[in-house]
């Protein structure tokens, strides 16, 4: 009778053991998800910045139809990105080509003065922070995860439960890591 109960004793530790696990899966797994969302809503805040800094910035930059084209096809262009490694893609095109903008006002003193550019200049900039340290807490969340379903015992239940490897939020392209070149 001893015996019954010690094996009883050791089925609920492994039940319970398991139920731990699985629930700190799922727990780890909403909180990618919630850093995603995080990231997602700072982008979509620099989303909407963008036309009041292209319509401020055209009637100043004239000369510069080119780099303007480029910014709304950025823009476009992450509008309809899919994913962490499209939203990723597009969001780090959509840097350099704002950087090109700021780079480009350094040309011309009226627009450096004009209190709409500064103001979105300032928020643009504040928005960049906040996109920087979502994507930060994003990365280490998703390297949370992804150790959980790759350690031992976790990982036996995430195969089970089919919980996949999350991707990082990073750059991939080593020609967006250089600074942007401006020629006048």
């Amino acid at each position: 009778m001893m015996v019954f109960w010690i094996v009883l004793g050791i089925i609920a530790v492994l039940i319970l053991a398991i139920i731990g696990i699985y629930n700190n899966l799922v727990n780890l797994r909403m909180r990618v998800k919630n850093a995603w969302a995080q990231i997602d809503t700072q982008l979509k805040r620099r989303f909407d910045l963008i036309p009041n800094l292209v319509e401020t910035v055209k009637g100043y930059m004239v000369h510069e139809e080119q780099t303007l084209k480029e910014v709304v096809e950025a823009r476009n262009s992450f509008a309809s990105a899919e994913g962490v490694q499209g939203k990723a893609e597009a969001n780090n095109n959509l840097t350099n080509t704002l950087k090109s903008i700021f780079a480009l006002a350094e040309a011309y003193p009226d627009l450096k003065a004009n209190e709409n550019f500064n103001a979105l200049q300032v928020e643009l900039s504040s928005t960049e922070d906040k996109i920087a340290y979502a994507r930060q807490f994003y990365n280490d969340t998703v390297q949370m995860y992804n150790t959980a379903i790759m350690s031992f015992p976790s990982n036996i239940l995430a195969g089970m439960f089919k919980f996949t490897e999350e991707s990082f939020f990073e750059i991939t392209d080593n020609a967006q890591r250089e600074n942007v070149k401006v020629q006048f």
